[in-house]
């Protein structure tokens, strides 16, 4: 498809079409103010829901310049809740298409930003990809917001890779680069190595309480609030639960600290993890899928390495 076929009028508001996934690329904050303003107006005057969600120091500039029709806006700080990329999507994206559902929704949303560290980034290329396929038929228009003065040059060749139209310089097109399942198979990558100096310890069925006091007593020790130690209890939990029931009857877990923060990795030698894992929210009578769905909801980030013979899952929580 042309660029020039690519019409504003496919994305009208009520108009009975389904997921709209699109990348701004602006250069500074007085562009992006200058792009996003007459979308979020045009979008509250139609009477659409919107969902703005933004690292703060963005969110605040958007704020001052929309005054009081800021306050018919959905304000999310993506910088706290979508810290996590893997919780964007069940916690944020689909939360609010199912809030209004039945009704055409807009998002605008920021998930890659200069501050982004290099582990956690691969979580956010595939989370990109993968809204395309979770979100697929959701009556919402989203717009992905990159800095192209801030950030890398492979983070917006993969802003190509993973929306299907660009918007850009007054331009709009459709992106000729566009391969989402690449980006999900090309960020599946091992996970740095585990420091020497974490503790190891190999589970199976048994003992499972033990090993719940086991990485809360190490979470308190590197200086966790309980509520916190209880979030990392129930995410270590689901882990080593999933590796019992899906890899082979158990696995190895590591625990360790690092700079304002507790790490733990989960190995299994079970069947792989699909890449759609942690990113669907189960339907209201399911009892299963929710594992990875809670870890990511409460954990600061989740990685994980998939192959045939076996996965591996890390998590980050803070103190």
């Amino acid at each position: 498809m042309s660029a020039d076929t690519v019409r504003d009028e496919d994305h009208q508001v009520g108009t009975p079409v389904g997921l709209a996934h699109e990348a701004l690329l602006y250069r500074g904050t007085d562009e992006l103010v200058a792009a996003i303003v007459p979308v979020v107006r045009d979008a509250l005057a139609a009477g659409e829901p919107v969902l703005v969600a933004m690292p703060g120091p963005n969110l605040d500039l958007l704020a001052a310049a929309l005054g009081d029709a800021a306050d018919g806006l959905r304000l999310v700080d993506m910088a706290e809740a979508g810290r996590n990329p893997g919780r964007i999507i069940p916690w944020i994206l689909h939360a609010f298409i199912q809030e209004h559902a039945g009704r055409r929704v807009r998002i605008v949303g920021e998930p890659v930003w200069a501050g982004r560290t290099d582990e956690e980034y691969p979580a956010c290329a595939q989370h990109e990809a993968l809204v395309n396929v979770t979100l697929a038929g959701c009556a919402a228009a989203i717009v992905c917001l990159y800095d192209v003065s801030g950030l890398a040059p492979h983070v917006l060749t993969d802003a190509k890779r993973t929306h299907p139209v660009m918007l850009g310089e007054g331009r709009r097109w459709s992106s000729p680069d566009y391969r989402p399942e690449t980006v999900v198979g090309a960020y599946n990558q091992p996970l740095p190595d585990v420091p020497s100096s974490a503790d190891a310890v190999d589970f199976d069925g048994t003992g499972l309480a033990g090993l719940r006091d086991l990485v809360a007593d190490h979470a308190r020790r590197a200086g966790m609030i309980e509520r916190r130690v209880v979030d990392f209890q129930l995410a270590v939990n689901e882990l080593v639960s999933n590796a019992v029931l899906h890899g082979a009857g158990g696995g190895t877990l590591w625990i360790w600290t690092v700079a304002g923060a507790v790490a733990c990795e989960v190995r299994d030698r079970g069947r792989a993890v699909v890449p759609l894992a942690g990113r669907v929210p189960p339907g209201p009578g399911s009892v299963r899928g929710r594992g990875l769905v809670l870890v990511n909801y409460v954990s600061d980030l989740v990685r994980i390495h998939t192959q045939p013979d076996g996965t591996a899952i890390r998590l980050y929580m803070r103190f």
